[in-house]
Parts: C-alpha cells; sequence; structure tokens
C-alpha cells in the first residue's frame, strides 16, 4: 500500500507514556503521540473476542496488519471529510502517529452494530435471534476493566458531565458514516460487517476518530461464517 501518509512517522525522543492492551502510546517532541502496534489481541480463555476489556492471546503480525487496515480506512475517511487523528505511518516498526486528542471522561467505547451478535445477543437474546438485522444500533460502554465496560445511556453520559447532548448526537452520526463506509469496503470484498467498536475524542473544538479500524475490532462474516481477525486483515489486504 502506498500513499503520501505512509511515509516514515517522525520520532524524534519518543517518551513511554503507557502501554496498552493492543498498542503502546509514546508522546513526541512535536506534541503529537506515537502508537506502536503490538500483536497481542482482546478475548479470553485463547479466543478472539473484540468486545473483551483483557488481552486473551497474541497472533504473530497481526499488528501491522491492523496498522495497514487501519491506514486503508482513515484514507478512505479522509476523502469522506471525516476527521480523524491520523497523520502518518511506518509500516516497517508498526507505528502511526497522531494527533493529541483528549478521551471523553476515562474514555468510551462506541458500538454500532448491524446484526445480533456477541454480548447484544447475550443481554437481549430472548427478544432477537442470532444474525438478525439491526438498523445501524449505536451503544456507548465506559472504559472501566473493573466495572467490565458498563453501557451508559444517552442521558447518564449527560448527567454524569463526559459529554453533552450535542456532542453524543454527532458521535453517534459519525459512527453510523464510518460504519457505512468500512461495510461498504468489506461488501466489496465478499464479507459483512456485523459490528465494529470506535473510540472518538476532542482535537481543540473538533471530535475525530481515534484509536485504530482494523480486524480487532470489528465481527466480519462470509456467507454467515464468522472470519478470525488474522484471516481477515490477510484476505482484505491482499
Amino acid at each position: 500500500m502506498k500513499n503520501k501518509n505512509t511515509r516514515p512517522a517522525r520520532t524524534g525522543k519518543a517518551v513511554l507514556l503507557y502501554e496498552g492492551k493492543t498498542k503502546n502510546v509514546y508522546i513526541l517532541e512535536n506534541g503529537n503521540y506515537l502508537l506502536k502496534f503490538k500483536d497481542d489481541v482482546t478475548g479470553q480463555n485463547g479466543v478472539f473476542d473484540p468486545g473483551a476489556n483483557v488481552v486473551g492471546l497474541s497472533i504473530e503480525g497481526i499488528g501491522n496488519l491492523n496498522l495497514r487496515m487501519s491506514i486503508f480506512f482513515f484514507e478512505k475517511l479522509r476523502v469522506a471529510g471525516i476527521q480523524t487523528h491520523f497523520v502518518s505511518a511506518n509500516l516497517e516498526n508498526s507505528t502511526m502517529e497522531v494527533l493529541p486528542a483528549k478521551v471523553f471522561g476515562k474514555g468510551i467505547e462506541v458500538i454500532c452494530r448491524r446484526r445480533a451478535v456477541g454480548s447484544f445477543l447475550r443481554r437481549y437474546g430472548d427478544f432477537i435471534e442470532e444474525g438478525a438485522p439491526l438498523p445501524s444500533y449505536v451503544e456507548m460502554t465506559l472504559k472501566d476493566d473493573d466495572r467490565s465496560d458498563p453501557l451508559v445511556t444517552r442521558d447518564g453520559l449527560i448527567d454524569l458531565g463526559i459529554m453533552s447532548g450535542k456532542q453524543y448526537d454527532d458521535i453517534k452520526k459519525k459512527t453510523q458514516e464510518i460504519a457505512k463506509i468500512v461495510a461498504d469496503c468489506l461488501l466489496e470484498k465478499g464479507m459483512e460487517l456485523y459490528d465494529i467498536k470506535l473510540e472518538f475524542g476532542c482535537n481543540g473544538d473538533e471530535i475525530i476518530l481515534i484509536d485504530e479500524i482494523s480486524s480487532g475490532n470489528m465481527r466480519v462474516y462470509r456467507d454467515g461464517k464468522y472470519i478470525e481477525p488474522i484471516s481477515l486483515s490477510e484476505l482484505f489486504l491482499k
């Protein structure tokens, strides 16, 4: 993959801020951040689960594949006029330079569900069949490992002072737009997006997409069968 933003990310003196589940985060001299993609993925008992909040296994090479997918989708979003934190990337080092962004509260995960699977099905299985279509249903969870990333409502986010109603509505709209772009790209390759998990933050007064868009934060099926993340990355990028 070649584009103007796959030039080497500026490193300078990169200072480690913290080690995340799937990425390490550094701060650069220019005020931007550097994300180092790792080969760890979330899940339980050695089984990948994008909805899990703990590292479940490592898959050799998945970090670099996730970076390549992220570059692809960030470029698609740029063309569509959707702002992200992406600045540049270094594929050789599996790093991506990004704009600084202030998260909402201690971090919010935004899930767009197009079919009933995962935790949605576990919660509401009495009312819907597995795999039933959903109208780009959006829900948000607090990033809180100790409380298993609890669901939070629009009113809850407002009353807790985490975000305003307008910010919630903007994020919901952006999430549905992003999910459609990702779904359309997957459909071109004969695959279907069932759900995707995104994160947003504020760069100044602007809400932008942060983190990544890769096999590690989406569920994708083909002919009704789930595609494992490393297989998804390889199929998508070949």
